[in-house]
């Protein structure tokens, strides 16, 4: 088995939540990179929030962010990109408006906020982040480079209740899913994690059957199937480690490391 594409899944597969990525983790990186391996980030972070951790690892690594909508490397060169229109934009947030929901945009990789509510600060020190405040209107009119909206709830039953309206008002122009209990991700329809597996592989020449994919939630699944190979961290759910061909160790016990090292560079 020929490894040539090595995508990997943040929290709970890369690093613990909260920490830093370990030292293991970062020399089994720089060994599957020397080993003539590309090595890249799958997630629904921001671009600005995911480079820290890449830029940790010490290589240069594409980076697939934004869930797929994003793909761009540690260096700044751009793999893909694919923007909401700003029409669709502003009637997002004149509909959460209107609804009373928390909604946020990343323009041009920026966070922009309607105010500095409790949804906007968790989020800004959950993702080391910080956002500017446009206000309703402003973010209204500040649709440019939108990759993604989130809307941040109050829980699961609330978010799978978003989730009906948005789809039920907006209908398939739109692409509605959740990404965690509180997250509701508004998107170009198409774009997935596992839509950038495929971007960045035929950017890179790389064929299916040579990209290994690891991770640890449902949120991985897609991007797990789309890969030719998959590697389900110890910590995973049961439905990650059904449809994985291998289960490597936990994250606390550097998993992703001792997958590396089992599957890609022996294998």
């Amino acid at each position: 088995m020929s490894i040539k594409l090595f995508v990997t899944d943040l929290d709970g597969t890369l690093l613990l939540k909260g920490q830093q990525v370990s030292q293991e983790n970062i020399d089994a990186v720089q060994a599957a990179v020397k080993a003539g391996v590309t090595v890249t980030i799958a997630t629904g972070r921001m671009y600005q929030a995911a480079l820290p951790v890449a830029q940790a690892l010490g290589v240069d690594v594409p980076i697939i962010t934004y869930n797929g909508a994003l793909i761009k490397s540690t260096s700044g060169e751009v793999f893909y990109e694919n923007f909401l229109p700003e029409q669709v934009v502003a009637d997002v947030v004149s509909f959460c408006q209107e609804k009373g929901w928390y909604i946020q945009s990343y323009s041009h990789d920026e966070l922009c906020l309607p105010a500095r509510t409790s949804e906007a600060e968790g989020y800004e020190n959950a993702q080391n982040v910080k956002g500017r405040v446009l206000g309703w209107d402003g973010l209204k009119t500040h649709g440019e480079a939108v990759c993604k909206l989130l809307s941040i709830t109050s829980g699961a039953e609330e978010t799978e209740a978003r989730i009906r309206e948005m789809r039920a008002h907006f209908g398939p122009g739109l692409a509605v899913m959740r990404s965690n209990a509180n997250y509701v991700e508004i998107v170009n329809p198409g774009v997935s994690k596992a839509a950038g597996i495929r971007h960045l592989a035929a950017k890179l020449g790389i064929p299916l059957d040579e990209i290994m994919a690891i991770g640890d939630a449902n949120n991985d699944l897609p991007m797990l199937k789309a890969a030719g190979h998959s590697i389900a961290m110890g910590n995973a759910v049961p439905e990650v480690k059904a449809v994985c061909d291998a289960v490597t160790t936990t994250c606390e016990e550097n998993g992703f490391a001792k997958a590396i090292y089992d599957y890609v560079l022996r294998g």
